[in-house]
């Protein structure tokens, strides 16, 4: 499993520290959570901390855009040094517009959905689509129970990745631990972001380990 820790759960006072924990450490990736305050009811950090961020990372930024209209800030992503970009299909009027911009701009794309969104609204998209997360908490905050109904979404997408013959990988965001990433697991899913897991644990990098092994 690769896993991909959320910086919204680590300590901004020492966040030099916690990246360099995350470059030390078996995480594939780095999720930044971008939050607007308006398509989800919190705000988070935005670019200038992103560009710092990648100053001090050494893995791939996964960013992960939970704003509306998403498609107007492709270039500020890119020149951040995001490698994988997604946006939220219940954002994005014209999201195949958007997914052609973040490939042009030499990122992979990524789409996402929230609990209560079906798979079936990524039908004509997902072939286009480097990643697919699917939200396995309502989005806007961190350190929420894991919404089990998620595992079957898991397996509906896989289904319809092979119909498709989509090459996307399958990511899952909310209320990862051991428990629920073990079930992820068997279900098929490729990433999980892990947040508080992750960065409440007294080893953190024991954590991330635990989970890369499943």
């Amino acid at each position: 499993m690769k896993v991909s820790p959320s910086l919204l759960s680590a300590d901004f006072g020492n966040l030099a520290r916690d990246i360099q924990l995350v470059n030390d450490s078996k995480a594939s990736m780095l999720h930044l959570d971008v939050m607007d305050g308006v398509f989800v009811p919190n705000i988070s950090f935005g670019f200038p901390v992103i560009k710092h961020v990648q100053s001090l990372s050494t893995k791939p930024l996964d960013v992960h855009l939970m704003i509306v209209d998403p498609g107007k800030f492709v270039t500020q992503v890119r020149d951040c040094g995001a490698t994988i970009m997604t946006v939220h299909q219940e954002a994005c009027i014209h999201l195949d517009r958007v997914v052609q911009q973040i490939h042009d701009a030499g990122m992979q794309a990524g789409v996402a959905i929230n609990p209560a969104t079906p798979v079936a609204m990524l039908r004509d998209i997902v072939a286009s689509l480097d990643l697919v997360l699917l939200m396995s908490v309502n989005p806007g905050f961190g350190g929420q129970k894991f919404i089990p109904g998620v595992l079957d979404k898991v397996a509906e997408l896989k289904q319809l990745l092979a119909e498709k013959h989509s090459r996307a990988q399958i990511e899952i965001d909310g209320g990862v631990n051991a428990e629920t990433g073990r079930l992820l697991a068997q279900a098929g899913a490729h990433i999980v972001v892990a947040g508080s897991y992750v960065f409440k644990a007294p080893d953190p990098q024991q954590a991330i380990s635990l989970l890369s092994k499943l």
